[in-house]
């Protein structure tokens, strides 16, 4: 976390609102209002980034592992399908192949033919691979609440529901990757 500036002044103005005046001074002509949300939001991400990373490092895995374990894990029954798995990801096939092998190799998951369905395969989580999910889970709760320690409660609830009604405006049935 980021020191706070000692001046009073200096707490109320961030990096950002710099940005945006230097802007309105340089092109009255725009309205520069989308750059008080979106670099905000485009510098939040760097910090919870750092975060993420150093809460899956910690816990032994890379960014997506910890997707495609988290996945299993939220299943219930901590196992899926590779299409399922594509489907949470976001990943192409190809992609999931390679990742799903890659984790059998690390017996972090299993990957085996169905007992109801011999054509289907099914990826489980192994043993290993449920406490290292479980613990960059715990880590990465531990360093988003340490970001969001700035806001009391109620505001936390009020961006998150922000947020949310703003992401709905982009998210379908048929989410587009990029």
């Amino acid at each position: 976390m980021p020191p706070m500036p000692e001046d009073a002044d200096a707490c109320r103005h961030d990096e950002v609102d710099r940005i945006v005046e230097g802007w309105q001074r340089a092109r009255a002509d725009l309205d520069v209002a989308p750059l008080a949300v979106f670099s905000r939001i485009s510098r939040l991400s760097r910090y919870l980034e750092v975060a993420r990373r150093s809460a899956f490092t910690d816990a032994g895995l890379e960014g997506w592992e910890f997707d495609m374990l988290s996945a299993l894990r939220r299943s219930g029954e901590d196992a899926l399908s590779p299409g399922a798995l594509m489907h949470e990801t976001l990943v192409t096939s190809g992609t999931m192949t390679t990742r799903i092998d890659k984790l059998v190799a690390r017996d972090l998951v299993s990957k085996n033919r169905s007992p109801h369905d011999g054509r289907a395969v099914e990826v489980r989580l192994r043993a290993d691979g449920v406490a290292r999910v479980d613990a960059a889970m715990e880590r990465l709760l531990d360093a988003e609440q340490e970001l969001l320690e700035p806001l009391a409660p109620d505001g936390r609830s009020a961006l998150a529901d922000t947020l949310r009604s703003l992401l709905l405006t982009f998210e379908s049935d048929d989410p587009l990757t990029m």
